[in-house]
């Protein structure tokens, strides 16, 4: 057996594990099994997953790989506690017995975890640095020889912004920034500030700043943050109140923006548009003048992007359509959880054999679990679950069709994504052609916000007749302007602000048209999911249209479905109409009757 190193994350949020096996990467967050968003909890499911999709057990691994170093995070806390002494002395006594009992000594906990999984004797444990975690999850899967690499995010042990120079298998530091001025904690900030949960609200901020105008960014950049010309910056911090350990912000935030912080599930205001708007745009300049520095400073005309800053996709489209660089990759699972992969290859030795072919080595993020039609037929027979079976081609013509005629479809096909975005593995479907389909979705099946914006999804080879796409984008990480070929003229009011600008017919696609004629583009390969492939190109040989709106299996509060009965409940739970899982259709209206006892998963408040 090749040398196999397990990558872990945890303690922090979002989980995960990776297994490396030569070229091959399976990894998984424990959220989708655990059900519990964003858990940060020990991945003991994440990892079983991965050990047992290898056919190994911890006796058959070269190593562990952890993430970060937890005894060099201990640092920061104690200096930022020391320094805003005696104010935080609050949260400096609920923290420090945590770190004193287990959080300093983390290491020795996730082997004292590994042992009790009975799994064999437990390898070295080795750790890496936050950054370089994130470097190396960056560079190392994606499909150049050499690149720069950026690593933007709130914090790691001191690091918050990060610049390496990857090439052959190895990431090397240039240059870095260091908490507290993190642009990570300035956006989590204003997310806090409008009414948004920290570590999970921040792509609602970037959904909500099209609404707004950027009336307040002269005021962040002038009071805030002082940004130079390459990309640098730092935070004035008697503005913020995050280095405390109790809140984002205070007083010095009220007076500065007219007013307390919106209440969470309070009706956003103009205020809040322009916030939003205001502080993406200072996010995406400094994003812009980082990735001029990485460029300036490698000379390389390839940038690796990770970290969760990475995340914002407004940003990397900007990034992109700059031209700094002739392509960019953004790591999928950009995050904490890609940490996990990160130091499992970084452990391994950072094999690139994928990349004499020309493609990376995340295969499309699709390294999850998968479930055969075997697994999914006895789940529906022991319910007495009525349904059809359906070949590929049959069941890429019915689908198809339901999509045509405004049904809304639960796609369960292969194996589960990497990360936060569903690829179309894990999928909730539907025409964007109609203008009620956003409210539809948002509303009646996903339970959240009507501002959030949908994802177009669309086949590669048909992507510029849509969008100005630079390059492929099968992560749905950049953002795009809708091709101005598919724009209509609108009757929108002059003057026109937030919430007034949501149902307006902007393009032939208007699901997935933010309100800036924009969208959060997928390509998809026929190569890298050729069951996707074919019912989009199935609706273009029925509608003339080769986009589906594309989000992710699951309601407001809850993670990606991981299971046939994570979506089969999901489907019931919701107006979903149809459920194509495997070779199986099933429709709505001819399921049982479901209630909420059919539901036992204990609840996940909605945040």
């Amino acid at each position: 057996m090749p040398d196999l190193v397990l990558g872990i994350s945890a303690y922090y949020h979002d989980s995960a594990a990776a297994l490396v096996d030569g070229g091959r990467i399976v990894a998984a967050q424990e959220e989708r099994f655990s059900r519990r968003r964003h858990d940060p909890s020990f991945p003991r499911q994440a990892i079983a997953y991965c050990l047992e999709e290898a056919g190994a057990k911890l006796d058959d691994l070269a190593a562990v790989a952890y993430y970060e170093d937890p005894a060099l995070k201990f640092r920061p806390v104690l200096a930022t506690f020391a320094g805003v002494a005696p104010k935080g002395r609050r949260a400096f006594r609920r923290a420090l017995p945590e770190w004193l009992r287990w959080k300093a000594r983390t290491l020795d906990t996730v082997g004292d975890r590994l042992a009790e999984m009975d799994l064999g004797e437990v390898p070295p444990i080795r750790r890496f640095l936050h950054h370089e975690s994130h470097a190396a999850s960056a560079f190392l899967p994606s499909p150049y020889e050499s690149a720069a690499v950026l690593c933007v995010d709130g914090v790691g042990e001191w690091t918050t912004t990060s610049l390496w120079h990857g090439t052959g298998g190895r990431v090397e530091p240039i240059g870095e920034l260091r908490f507290p001025h993190s642009l990570g904690m300035l956006y989590s900030a204003f997310t806090y500030f409008c009414g948004f949960k920290v570590d999970s609200g921040e792509y609602k901020l970037m959904g909500l700043a099209p609404y707004g105008t950027p009336r307040y960014a002269s005021l962040i950049r002038e009071r805030l943050v002082d940004v130079r010309p390459d990309g640098s910056f730092r935070l004035d911090l008697s503005a913020f109140e995050f280095q405390y350990g109790e809140v984002m912000t205070g007083e010095r935030f009220e007076e500065l923006f007219g007013g307390p912080r919106r209440e969470p599930e309070g009706p956003c205001t103009e205020r809040e548009f322009d916030l939003a708007a205001s502080v993406q745009q200072v996010t995406e300049d400094i994003m812009v003048r980082l990735a001029r520095t990485a460029r300036e400073r490698t000379g390389e005309r390839r940038l690796c992007l990770a970290g969760g800053v990475a995340l914002n996709c407004v940003a990397n489209g900007k990034i992109v359509r700059e031209g700094i660089f002739d392509e960019i990759w953004v790591q999928p699972a950009a995050g904490d959880a890609g940490g996990a992969l990160g130091a499992a290859l970084l452990a391994a030795g950072g094999a690139r054999d994928h990349v004499a072919s020309g493609a990376d080595a995340m295969r499309g993020a699709f390294l999850g679990p998968a479930y055969g039609e075997r697994d999914i037929r006895a789940v529906l027979d022991a319910s007495g679950l009525p349904y059809t079976r359906l070949d590929e081609e049959e069941m890429a013509r019915r689908v198809a069709g339901e999509l045509a005629e405004g049904k809304v479809v639960g796609w369960f096909q292969g194996r589960m994504e990497f990360g936060p975005r569903a690829l179309g593995a894990r999928s909730i479907l539907g025409d964007p052609r109609r203008i009620d389909m956003q409210s539809v979705m948002n509303l009646k099946i996903k339970f959240r916000e009507s501002f959030r914006p949908f994802a177009p999804a669309v086949p590669e080879e048909d992507a510029t007749d849509y969008f100005d796409v630079r390059q492929p984008s099968p992560y749905m990480l950049v953002v795009s302007p809708v091709a101005e070929g598919r724009r209509l003229r609108t009757d929108e009011r002059e003057g026109a602000t937030g919430m007034e600008r949501l149902r307006v017919m902007r393009s032939t696609v208007p699901a997935v048209t933010h309100v800036d004629h924009s969208a959060r583009v997928q390509t998809v390969s026929r190569d890298t999911n050729p069951g996707f492939h074919r019912l989009l190109t199935e609706f273009k040989a029925r509608t003339g249209c080769p986009v589906l709106v594309n989000t992710s299996f699951n309601v407001r509060g809850e993670p990606i479905v991981e299971s046939p009965e994570d979506a089969y409940r999901c489907f019931m739970r919701t107006d979903i109409d149809l459920l194509a899982m495997g070779p199986f259709l099933l429709e709505k209206a001819a399921q049982p009757a479901w209630s909420e006892q059919d539901d036992r998963r204990e609840k996940i408040p909605l945040d």
